[in-house]
């Protein structure tokens, strides 16, 4: 079972890495924050395996709060710049 998991933990590292190679490839500010924010998606996804591999819920706790809050600075970012635009 933990050899199971940790095989899933190396894909998941692997599947980070597209997000932070399309972000570095882009040059429009809007692709780079999708490319950012699904980044911040997957690394609280991969604390959350690393606190059930571990058995320690305090990591699960941490990544948790970053999962559902985490996209929330992106978002006022993304709406900084679209008035920015504007005006």
């Amino acid at each position: 079972m933990n050899s199971i998991l940790n095989f899933i933990l190396i894909l998941m590292i692997v599947a980070l890495l597209i997000p932070i190679y399309a972000a570095w490839q882009a040059n429009d500010v809007w692709q780079k924050m999708l490319a950012l924010s699904s980044v911040s998606s997957k690394a609280s996804t991969i604390a959350l395996v690393v606190s059930v591999l571990r058995d320690d819920w305090m990591i699960g706790v941490v990544a948790a709060i970053v999962l559902s809050v985490g996209n929330a600075g992106f978002m006022l970012l993304a709406q900084l710049l679209k008035r920015m635009d504007n005006a």
